[in-house]
């Protein structure tokens, strides 16, 4: 407080009294990062799970790439075919046999980095998407495998 000039130190003390000091302040940061570590590991777990069984029941073969890109393909696959699901066929207009088809595409895309740089993407761009791999590697890595 010395460092500060007499007529702010009042208000810098108030100021003060409604924070907590450095050490406490560096615990509560260290134990919110804790639990949000811990919620994203739980949420993360999920996602796995659902993606692994999801992939079992539909017959979706295993993605290939580095060791580290397989998991975060998987769950980016599940995610966008959900979505596309939802948006072709439960809110939009395609068959059934139009969603087989489509999904028959998809089990050809086998680069689980394929499958992560879409993850952005909107469940109805996922035929485009799909043309578009088709179409040839336009001198990208090939997702085809």
């Amino acid at each position: 407080m010395s460092d500060r000039s007499a007529d702010r130190r009042a208000g810098f003390a108030r100021w003060l009294a409604g924070r907590d000091c450095t050490d406490c302040w560096r615990a509560a940061r260290d134990a919110d990062t804790e639990s949000k570590e811990q919620w994203l590991a739980a949420k993360r777990a999920e996602e796995r799970q659902a993606a692994a069984e999801w992939a079992q029941k539909f017959d979706m073969p295993p993605l290939e790439g580095p060791e580290r890109a397989l998991e975060w393909g998987e769950r980016s696959r599940h995610r966008l075919m959900k979505a596309a699901h939802t948006a072709l066929v439960a809110e939009g207009a395609w068959e059934e046999a139009d969603w087989c088809e489509l999904e028959e595409r998809a089990r050809m895309i086998g680069r689980a980095g394929w499958w992560i740089d879409q993850r952005d993407a909107e469940g109805a761009e996922l035929p485009e998407l799909l043309d578009a791999a088709r179409e040839g590697d336009r001198g990208t890595e090939n997702p085809f495998r």
